[in-house]
């Protein structure tokens, strides 16, 4: 790769960070898939998995120029550069350096929310059959789940979820 290369995030289509980043390697661009172990979900077995620690992105180096991004953007996967209307913004090299040494550590990473919802806090459901579904925070209801108040149609309905697959939207994109 150039010397002028940098660091971006590439948004990618649900589940598809393991493709993406394979597919990228194999180009010959420099990728990188952060990677952290947690307990599988499964009630009948007590695994440990490996899952992306950034659900949805993978890191690629790559110059400003739009024939350097085009092979990156083309792959099967691939979504786009995370950016603003200038153009794809860089990540940091130390951030990368920083999650590399991170994610070399033998030991779990231990993940997850450390934002406390407060009532009416606008979330989405990231996993299970609502996935990508909308609505305000409504109450924790005990042992790691919460109650999502969703807006169906002009009538409100309460949904019940595992807090680990709720996240907050900021502000901004809420």
């Amino acid at each position: 790769m150039k010397d002028n290369a940098l660091w971006f995030a590439l948004l990618t289509r649900s589940n598809f960070e393991q493709t993406v980043y394979s597919r990228i390697s194999k180009k010959k661009i420099e990728t990188f898939l952060p990677r952290t172990r947690k307990p599988s979900k499964r009630k009948d077995r007590k695994l440990m998995i490996e899952t992306p620690l950034f659900p949805g992105y993978v890191f690629v180096k790559s110059t400003m120029a739009p024939v350097d991004q085009l092979p990156i953007l083309k792959t099967v996967g691939a979504v786009r550069l995370l950016g603003n209307s200038a153009g794809p913004v860089p990540v940091p090299e130390h951030q990368i350096e920083s999650l590399k040494l991170l994610t070399s550590v033998a030991q779990d990473l231990v993940t997850g929310s450390i934002i406390e919802l407060k009532k009416g806090d606008p979330v989405m459901i990231l996993e299970g059959p609502m996935a990508g579904l909308k609505g305000d925070f409504f109450e924790h209801k005990g042992k790691g789940r919460v109650i999502i108040k969703v807006d169906l149609l002009g009538r409100y309905a309460g949904v019940e979820v595992d807090f680990d697959n709720v996240e907050k939207i900021p502000a901004l994109l809420s």
